[in-house]
């Protein structure tokens, strides 16, 4: 089905019309303060089926379930350590989804056919105003098609869903610019299957913390994953995207040899008045990083990039979500100097 996909506002008025569509089983693209989603009732087969496919993305990716407040949280999940409790009062709501055993009313295609489900309560104001005004649990992917870069403003998700939904909520920038950190729990051990602003240090404060190897590996074909965004390709410009993992001199003189038609940088901040060819910097600190990735690379597309050579991020703290998130976007094409 084609739609006349309208631009709306945070007025009450527009998230009141954003609400409605919700109930009525349609999706709509929402801000939150990690990366826009593409938002439906998350209890409604039929609305998320409807996810899947204004994504173009294949049904073996769990969603991310988003409620309003923290007293919402055992309606839609059981079985709750007491360890979710204390990370939940810490970190919500923020960027940080905990995966738990799912309750019956949560259907197979939002879990993907597994018995649990990663819920998240954002701290975005309109995110949860719009939760608060539909009355629904929403689950809300990332609103770019799939395996394109994650939108991190309106204007991405209209150029990528305009025609495709019916809504987009204008909320401004993101201002982290990197999904949720995403989290397990086994035997009182947190199992960090997704990095993001909530970094691993920050977790370990809380119990000891396990690295699920597909932060830094790709998933087998055919794999099941308990995370969003852990497939081999994923945020990927049409450019091919080639990591360069060095420091400043060895990365500046690698890509000062390699100019060429469509080819660019991917620098820091501070390696740019060096750069010899065309470049797009992005950041210097794993905040900036984070926040502007995508940004970058959706730019790159913009100008008809067709190779880039991107600086690696520190693989500490944000940077490991950063990283993470590079790797996805350049195949694992990873160039040590």
């Amino acid at each position: 089905m084609a739609y006349k996909t309208k631009l709306l506002s945070v007025s009450d008025k527009d998230i009141g019309y954003a609400a409605k569509l919700l109930a009525e089983g349609e999706v709509v693209g929402i801000p939150t303060e990690t990366v826009y989603g593409l938002a439906a009732d998350a209890e409604n087969a039929g609305a998320v089926k409807k996810i899947f496919e204004a994504k173009g993305r294949p049904q073996d990716n769990p969603l991310i379930v988003h409620l309003a407040d923290v007293s919402q949280l055992e309606e839609y999940v059981c079985n709750i350590p007491e360890i979710a409790y204390k990370l939940a009062e810490r970190f919500w709501p923020g960027p940080l989804t905990m995966v738990l055993p799912k309750r019956d009313r949560i259907p197979d295609v939002t879990s993907a056919g597994l018995d649990t489900v990663g819920i998240r309560i954002p701290y975005h104001e309109a995110a949860r105003r719009l939760i608060k005004a539909s009355g629904k649990a929403l689950a809300a992917p990332s609103a770019n098609l799939s395996g394109s870069p994650s939108p991190t403003s309106a204007l991405h998700v209209m150029n990528d869903m305009n025609g495709r939904i019916p809504a987009v909520v204008d909320g401004g920038c993101c201002p982290v610019g990197v999904e949720s950190t995403v989290i397990s729990f086994e035997n009182g051990k947190i199992r960090l299957l997704r990095p993001g602003f909530i970094s691993a240090e920050e977790l370990s404060e809380f119990g000891e913390v396990i690295c699920d190897r597909h932060i830094t590996e790709a998933a087998a074909e055919g794999e099941q994953v308990r995370s969003p965004g852990m497939k081999y390709k994923h945020y990927s410009p049409k450019a091919n995207v080639t990591i360069i993992d060095g420091g400043r001199e060895a990365y500046l003189d690698y890509v000062n040899s390699r100019g060429g038609e469509g080819v660019y940088a991917m620098p820091f901040d501070s390696d740019r008045e060096y750069c010899k060819i065309p470049c797009i910097a992005y950041g210097d600190t794993s905040e900036e990083q984070a926040a502007r990735l995508f940004a970058a690379l959706r730019e790159f597309d913009d100008i008809g990039a067709k190779q880039v050579y991107a600086r690696c991020p520190s693989q500490n703290g944000v940077g490991l979500a950063v990283y993470n998130r590079l790797l996805r976007a350049a195949g694992f094409e990873i160039i040590k100097l």
